[in-house]
């Protein structure tokens, strides 16, 4: 259905980008910005403003047929050469408004939190702009009904990003972790331009090159399974860039550098799922491509890992949750990567929730300790600010996996849909990838039990001078931290497992139709009908329908591996081999998780509570060991040994003293003494004497009235 209300979803935060960006360069040369209540009431209400279109939006698919549920809008046209017409135009359709639902309704917290937590900033209008422009480009990344659009909004969460992460730019350390999340960045957008492009090349030379999401998934029987894997894994190269996956995943623990809830908009809750976003919009590239698939569950699998055992270490509250949130990102790319679609933008949605209220909680706290942030210098907080210690404390649960918290629904549901994966090339991957992930629930639980008990129980480690200080943080803070909380604990219920019979996994249900579509596409059935404004009425089949065929094709002919592999995300759950369902498995798999997040905790309890002195003991017994892990592997010294300071080097010793000063500096040089002989030479021919002008001008005649009366 078309409608003309989707382009003020983006519009209402560029306006207020635009109106706090003028007020915030209108008065740079005043020692005091605009009125701050002015900035934050644009700020805040311009995000509200977007919820509230958003939710009418939601309502509107709601109530329609699954069949025909999306909404779209041709706001302008943008590009027109030859068969090719790319307009601004905008789509929403059940995967785009589960996103844009909590990427408005949290970022619009946020935007409220953020009123009270930079009060005291100068650059107060400055922050509100860049923060109203960057909730602009994420919209236009997720509601663009094209993928050209989403790459136009991937650079402007990426710029944004650089400019909040270097919002306290005199601060050299702070500026140098913007200059390194854009630059890393840009090495992942190179991979994501290289893959659209393969996807552009294909459908172009078949006639219509387009990236329009209904056009291309229409089109889809005319990419082969090795154009699909190259496509699949330059996109998810990009990828790994914005969602900090292995090896781009660096930068993001450096990006604690900006304000804290900056780290809680964009590098928790919204920004850096954009490239889970991304594979499930275009998953039916991936449906057709189990090696691509293989690759992104496998690189989610070890990023988990890895990120969870740095966190195990730091001290940082901040950079603790930080390689949290690069562990959270790898189970998000685990579930897609086991084509569980579904169930990894599960765990985006309720992340966003408890992640957002735990980077929101430990901006409360360093406001209370007055910009402390080292958890060995807390202790005992939960009485001095309960607001904050008791709303952290769900945050806490709801990433430990605890039942019935948020967490606990996603989490297990990845868990189950791992462990069920059937992978023809590797049977065994999946039980591997489900032990990896497993393991990493564990330490989680661990080390987040570490990091809550050093800063809200035992005993008070705060110096006495910020002890005088402690106070509770406003309501405009406090007041997002509540409803987080609450959200924490809710939401969860939309994804609540078959087997518990509460209602049944009504995300996995709502985004049935999307990822249904998308198989039907990648497997060539009925994929090819074009509606009359353009876009595709892919026909998806039946909720629980068997999607385990073998001998599918895609379209031209060529057999479709995944076919007989896996179902694409959600359809159906993906342990039901053979059309049964192992409840007794899933429950005793669901338990050993849950036990194990318990244990966990008690453990947790009793080494940073009971007895503080014993992880002082193990620190000491690993030695090297530890050091290495607290050192966050080395992986930032390794890529400086082996490609940052070879670089360097190599501009310097090669581009600069060779190429720069021998070559481009000669060549310049020689025009110039070139030109300089020349000179010389004419020179002779400029005396000043009128006697040699008019002898030079007869000598011209002659030579001219010769050679005119030459026979030819």
């Amino acid at each position: 259905m078309n409608v003309s209300y989707l382009m003020w979803i983006p519009l209402f935060p560029l306006f207020g980008a635009i109106v706090n960006g003028f007020l915030s360069i209108l008065t740079a040369h005043r020692k005091e910005g605009p009125p701050k209540a002015l900035v934050a009431w644009i700020a805040c209400l311009a995000p509200a403003a977007s919820f509230a279109v958003t939710v009418s939006g939601f309502l509107a698919l709601a109530g329609m047929p699954e069949s025909s549920r999306w909404l779209s809008q041709r706001a302008l046209d943008w590009i027109a050469i030859g068969s090719l017409d790319l307009p601004i135009g905008f789509l929403l359709d059940p995967l785009s408004s589960a996103m844009l639902l909590f990427v408005t309704g949290i970022g619009s917290l946020i935007h409220l939190y953020s009123v009270g937590y930079m009060s005291h900033e100068r650059g107060f209008a400055r922050y509100f702009a860049y923060l109203n422009l960057f909730m602009f480009s994420m919209i236009l990344l997720v509601l663009g009904d094209n993928l050209a659009l989403l790459f136009v909004g991937w650079e402007g969460v990426g710029l944004c990003s650089y400019l909040l992460i270097g919002f306290w730019h005199e601060d050299p350390a702070k500026a140098a972790a913007g200059m390194k999340a854009f630059v890393v960045n840009r090495i992942g957008d190179f991979g994501f331009l290289l893959g659209m492009f393969i996807l552009f090349w294909t459908f172009a030379s078949h006639g219509k090159g387009t990236l329009n999401y209904h056009e291309m998934q229409a089109q889809a029987g005319l990419l082969t399974p090795a154009l699909a894997t190259a496509a699949g894994l330059l996109l998810f190269l990009g990828a790994t860039g914005k969602s900090a996956q292995i090896p781009l995943y660096i930068w993001l623990p450096d990006a604690m550098a900006g304000p804290t809830p900056v780290s809680a908009l964009i590098h928790a809750a919204t920004m850096v799922t954009s490239g889970v976003y991304m594979l499930a919009r275009l998953n039916w590239v991936y449906v057709m491509s189990p090696d691509a698939l293989m690759v992104v569950a496998i690189v989610g699998a070890a990023t988990a890992l890895l990120a969870a055992t740095i966190g195990l270490t730091q001290f940082d509250i901040k950079k603790v949750l930080a390689y949290s949130t690069v562990s959270q990102l790898g189970y998000m790319f685990l579930g897609v990567g086991v084509g569980a679609f579904s169930a990894g933008l599960f765990h985006v949605v309720t992340h966003a929730f408890f992640k957002a209220l735990l980077f929101l909680g430990s901006g409360s706290v360093i406001h209370a300790l007055s910009g402390e942030q080292d958890i060995r210098k807390m202790g005992g907080l939960l009485k001095k600010i309960p607001i904050t210690g008791r709303t952290f404390l769900v945050g806490w649960l709801a990433i430990c996996g605890i039942f019935p918290f948020a967490g606990f629904f996603s989490k297990d549901e990845i868990l189950w849909k791992v462990f069920s994966w059937e992978n023809a090339a590797a049977p065994w991957l999946g039980k591997v990838l489900w032990l990896v992930a497993f393991v990493t629930a564990g330490i989680t639980a661990l080390y987040m039990t570490r990091l809550v008990m050093m800063t809200f129980f035992g005993k008070s480690r705060v110096d006495h001078h910020a002890e005088h200080h402690l106070h509770e943080s406003p309501p405009t803070m406090t007041i997002p931290l509540v409803a987080l909380a609450v959200g924490s604990i809710l939401v969860g219920f939309l994804g609540t497992p078959d087997i518990m019979k509460m209602g049944g996994n009504r995300f996995d249900k709502w985004l049935e139709p999307v990822f249904a579509a998308g198989q039907a596409a990648a497997h060539g059935d009925g994929h090819g009908l074009l509606l009359a404004d353009g876009h595709s009425s892919a026909t998806a089949p039946h909720a629980g329908a068997d999607t385990h065929g073998t001998a599918d094709t895609h379209g031209t002919g060529t057999p479709n591996p995944v076919a007989a592999e896996h179902a694409a995300g959600g359809t159906h759950a993906v342990g039901e081999h053979g059309g049964h369902h192992n409840a007794g498995l899933e429950w005793g798999l669901m338990l050993a998780s849950l036990g194990l997040a318990g244990a966990m905790i008690g453990l947790g309890r009793r080494l940073w509570v009971t007895s503080p002195e014993v992880p002082v003991r193990m620190a000491q017994s690993f030695g090297g060991l530890y050091r290495l892990v607290f050192d966050k592997w080395r992986i930032d010294e390794l890529y400086a040994a082996a490609i940052v300071r070879p670089l360097v080097n190599g501009s310097r010793k090669v581009l600069f003293a060779i190429v720069d000063q021998r070559v481009i500096d000669f060549a310049v040089n020689l025009v110039g003494i070139l030109a300089k002989i020349g000179s010389y030479a004419l020179r002779f021919f400029q005396t000043g004497y009128v006697q040699a002008y008019a002898f030079v001008i007869l000598v011209g005649l002659v030579v001219i009235v010769f050679l005119g009366l030459r026979p030819f």
